[in-house]
């Protein structure tokens, strides 16, 4: 695939969210003009495809079937051209203001996460996402608070490391410390949702998530050093 450089690329997915894609993607181009915006829709059935083709300046593309978050995510990821990725959540929460500080914490960091501090939803959601964040970081040991928060912002290199499976998305921390990339942290903000309604519930996000984890700390644990094999991390720094 023929790529054409650009500095950053932004990339969003969307299932279901056809009340956001405008707002969203309007507020992303007023923070980031210069961005390649790359948008993901996973297959919606309530038209946001539809409010996605009339987005001209917007690179958009459509999974065949309906595969998930990660799915969309991954996908974004491949077609982006940027040297700089981020992802942004669909569903409106995520502040594009935020992008600038992930940026800046680079090239010294391969990845930079963003944690959602103070979060503008329901307690039982708050609550099920801190259980199980504590129990992922006690197994994966990747140092990360919170990994299902947006922004997120990673160099083009570190794509190839991760491994499309349903439920990446959540992982994507754990697998690029183990591959060798230096990973942080940094305090983003959160807001209430306007339009649409989670795809999520407690109980399947927490069984999901224990499932996830037994395949990516056995991977962890049984993945190659690249160093050992002679591979050097190619980290672009210049």
């Amino acid at each position: 695939m023929t790529r054409t450089p650009v500095d950053l690329s932004i990339i969003v997915p969307f299932y279901n969210e056809v009340e956001n894609v405008d707002p969203v993607l309007n507020e992303i181009k007023r923070f980031h003009p210069e961005a390649e915006l790359v948008a993901v829709d996973d297959c919606s059935s309530d038209g946001t495809d539809r409010v996605l083709a009339k987005q001209s300046d917007v690179r958009a593309f459509r999974l065949p079937r309906h595969l998930g978050q990660s799915a969309a995510v991954y996908r974004g990821l491949v077609e982006a051209n940027g040297t700089i990725c981020v992802l942004m959540d669909g569903d409106g929460q995520s502040n594009p203001a935020d992008i600038k500080v992930l940026l800046e914490k680079f090239p010294e960091y391969d990845f930079v996460n963003g944690n959602r501090v103070r979060r503008s939803d329901d307690l039982g959601k708050v609550l099920t996402s801190r259980i199980g964040n504590a129990i992922r970081n006690f197994f994966t040991r990747d140092g990360i608070h919170d990994t299902g928060g947006t922004p997120k912002a990673m160099k083009r290199e570190c794509v190839s490391h991760l491994v499309p499976f349903n439920g990446m998305h959540r992982f994507i921390p754990a697998l690029l410390k183990n591959a060798g990339f230096r990973i942080l942290e940094v305090p983003v903000t959160h807001r209430e949702r306007i339009h649409g309604h989670t795809k999520y519930t407690n109980v399947g996000r927490a069984f999901r998530g224990a499932f996830d984890l037994i395949g990516v700390s056995w991977l962890l644990r049984r993945r190659l050093p690249l160093r050992d094999l002679g591979v050097e991390i190619d980290r672009n720094d210049a």
